[in-house]
């Protein structure tokens, strides 16, 4: 950030008084320009045992499979998000459930918000964002094709719970991948 997005003058980086962190800073109108992790929200939508994924036509990851999910809009609850993100995605209508899982990524500011979801219907096709999108039973799964680790986590902790017979709620922080 170079300009105050208040006033247009040039900022600084500076600590605010009573801060902890350096900030963009106007000295013009004092403005201090917060930069926050960034909310991706989705689902996970189950239609009998299968499990929509949808293959990526954007990048990062173009090519590969992801649960539906993107970045939270203002203006709207996580849950209103991933049921936006679903339809965006996958032209799929769901009825969003319970938070399932939330997992930080610390090193790219970013936190993960997934949901499992009921699909309303079969009536679901590529969005804009991607280049098809399939019901998969657990063993048909593309594994080595997944998109995130976000989702592999999100995945593996869900086929469990489902064998366990219970469904509980994850929590976790994802490091940085191994350069």
């Amino acid at each position: 950030m170079n300009f105050c997005s208040q006033c247009g003058n040039r900022v600084v980086i500076t600590v605010p008084p009573g801060d902890t962190h350096p900030r963009h800073v106007c000295p013009a109108c004092g403005t201090i320009h917060y930069q926050n992790p960034k909310m991706i929200v989705g689902t996970i939508p189950e239609w009998e045992s299968k499990i929509l994924l949808c293959r990526r036509a954007i990048d990062p990851k173009r090519g590969l499979w992801t649960l539906p999910a993107g970045f939270m809009e203002n203006g709207e609850t996580t849950a209103q998000g991933a049921a936006r993100e679903t339809l965006e995605e996958a032209n799929a209508r769901v009825e969003v459930g319970e938070l399932y899982s939330l997992y930080n990524l610390p090193h790219i500011n970013q936190v993960y918000l997934m949901f499992r979801a009921r699909l309303l219907d079969l009536d679901f096709g590529p969005g804009a964002e991607s280049l098809e999108v399939a019901l998969f039973e657990e063993k048909d799964i593309p594994w080595d094709r997944l998109a995130f680790r976000t989702v592999e986590a999100t995945l593996r902790a869900y086929f469990h719970d489902r064998r366990q017979g219970r469904f509980r709620f994850h929590m976790a922080d994802i490091a940085p991948p191994p350069k």
